[in-house]
């Protein structure tokens, strides 16, 4: 078993408001992704035409959809009684919850208006941004696990880690399993794969199946939310039922985008 190092989650103090590591892990992903790709822009002789300005206003409304719809998909998926009894629970960000996928169909939603908004097509600006999402998500699950939370289940590997709010037996640190795979592993094959020409949807399509593929996998080794627990066959959560379609879905874009590559614009993000 290996010893879990707490870390105070409030990083630091301005006046009488804390700052927590969470949240400088939100900052950080927006701020790094913005980097990567403006490199990108400046560098790729392969880029869908989008410029150092517009990269800022991608930003803008991707993070935009993704603390308003992480937030609004916790309560509809994790949380409903609570919010069905008390809508204004929605505003109590500093209690914690945010979904993924609730983020994932925010930043969609935020980027067909963006996309609407320059005359662009929506999936020139996933497979653009695709490549970098990774870094969010690894720096989510490091937030994940100074602060303790979304834990693994009982287990005796020897990494085991017993968490504060985990109950006095050894678990598994999914947080970094997440980290591991979700942010590094899934940067590395985005990032590579999106180094050459390729058909619209491909870059998108692969996201898809690698998010899908590996947080369904990651859930078995993931506790289940208490107010959730399994949803079916005695093994199945709600992250593995919410990651099953971006799996199916992924498959069908990246089939799709070489099936009809020849009426479509081979480039790279």
């Amino acid at each position: 078993m290996i010893q879990y190092p707490s870390i105070n989650p409030v990083a630091f103090h301005i006046g009488p408001f804390s700052i927590f590591w969470y949240g400088l892990m939100y900052l950080f992903s927006f701020v790094a992704c913005w980097g990567v790709l403006a490199l990108r822009i400046k560098r790729s002789h392969f880029d869908r035409g989008f410029t150092l300005e517009q990269l800022s206003d991608i930003i803008f409304y991707a993070a935009l959809g993704v603390v308003v719809g992480g937030r609004l998909g916790y309560m509809l998926f994790y949380a409903w009684p609570t919010f069905i009894t008390n809508p204004l629970s929605i505003l109590k960000v500093w209690q914690g919850g945010m979904s993924f996928h609730g983020g994932f169909l925010g930043v969609l939603i935020a980027l067909s208006l963006y996309a609407y908004k320059i005359n662009k097509s929506l999936v020139d600006l996933t497979d653009f941004i695709a490549p970098v999402v990774p870094i969010g998500l690894a720096a989510g699950r490091i937030g994940n696990f100074v602060n303790g939370e979304l834990w693994g289940r009982v287990t005796d590997v020897p990494w085991a880690m017993i968490f504060p709010n985990g109950g006095n037996l050894p678990r598994h640190p999914s947080q970094l399993y997440e980290f591991l795979l979700e942010g590094v592993a899934m940067f590395v094959i985005l990032w590579f794969y999106s180094q050459k020409p390729r058909p619209r949807w491909a870059v998108s399509g692969l996201f898809l199946i690698c998010y899908g593929l590996f947080r369904f996998c990651i859930e078995f080794f993931r506790q289940p939310d208490a107010q959730i627990g399994f949803i079916a066959f005695g093994w199945l959560t709600k992250g593995q039922l919410l990651s099953l379609p971006m799996f199916i879905l992924g498959i069908g874009m990246l089939i799709g985008a070489y099936t009809f590559r020849g009426n479509k614009t081979c480039s790279n993000i």
